[in-house]
């Protein structure tokens, strides 16, 4: 790859980014295409990179360009003798959340003995645990079990790449569970990271359910309900506009944990649930908040 496109995005166009097999399905090599937020300080300010073996074309440029508000995206020439994709997710190291550690195919040779250990590729960091919202999820639903949490049914709305729904059924291995995406492709990628990581895809114990859906209204997570765990890693808003909707869906003292919000929006977030009866466990305290709640 000797050609990439910079572009410039928020956090929500860099979560949205399609895959590029999708958005060049004519292209005979489509670029690699990754996203990064490049300062941990300014939380929507994200970049969007296209990798391209050759120039790329006036055609392609649009197409990058309906990706996002920039209209003056950066264009490089690089090295041919580098592999740009890879250095690009070499900055990407394993992550360690409570017992978990969770690395791209290139850190495999450094799983430790001792933690529960997931495979999950970097072509972007969402759901990938490089994130704060992830990796803070991953430490919450520890922090559940270490107190003597069990569950049995278990929901993640907005998977991603599958990896909380595959922390959920780690640490409680006979629970049922599903996982949704409103984005087709999360839900394929959540399919192929459950083969790497050796989950089983079904409807019983110990199983994983996967289905496309936009919010609560898909009949299969509505005949799976009541859950007694229910993790939503997304967005502030879509977070305060579900809270009645995931108030019907959870058990009483079901646990739910909320994330991909701001400091400065978990007070709506946290008011919204409370106006359904839950009770605030845990408030976070990073800038990228998780919550923890128990329904009434």
């Amino acid at each position: 790859m000797s050609w990439r496109v910079t572009l410039k995005c928020t956090r929500e166009e860099a979560e949205a980014l399609p895959e590029a097999a999708d958005l060049f399905a004519l292209a005979d090599q489509p670029p690699v295409i990754v996203a990064d937020e490049p300062d941990p300080d300014q939380p929507d300010d994200w970049r969007i990179h296209a990798y391209f073996a050759e120039q790329p074309t006036t055609q392609e440029l649009v197409l990058l360009r309906r990706l996002t508000a920039d209209p003056d995206p950066e264009i490089e020439h690089l090295e041919d003798t580098t592999d740009w994709v890879t250095m690009s997710q070499s900055g990407l190291g394993p992550i360690r959340a409570g017992r978990f550690f969770v690395h791209t195919p290139m850190h495999y040779a450094d799983r430790p003995a001792d933690t529960v250990n997931f495979e999950i590729d970097a072509g972007l960091a969402f759901g990938t645990g490089q994130h704060d919202t992830t990796a803070g999820c991953l430490a919450a639903l520890d922090r559940l079990e270490v107190v003597g949490k069990r569950f049995e049914n278990i929901a993640d709305i907005g998977t991603g790449t599958g990896l909380l729904a595959f922390a959920g059924m780690a640490l409680w291995p006979e629970a049922r569970a599903i996982a949704t995406d409103i984005d087709e492709i999360a839900v394929r990628v959540t399919e192929e990271n459950a083969a790497i990581n050796g989950v089983k895809l079904g409807h019983g114990a110990g199983q994983l359910l996967l289905a496309v859906a936009d919010g609560m209204e898909h009949p299969l997570i509505q005949a799976r309900a009541p859950y007694d765990l229910l993790i939503a890693n997304i967005l502030a808003g879509p977070l305060i506009e579900l809270a009645p909707a995931f108030a019907k869906a959870v058990a009483p003292g079901a646990s739910v944990v909320l994330a991909g919000l701001l400091d400065t929006q978990a007070d709506a977030v946290i008011a919204a649930y409370e106006a359904e009866g839950m009770k605030l466990v845990e408030g976070g305290t990073d800038q990228w908040r998780v919550l923890v709640l128990e329904a009434a």
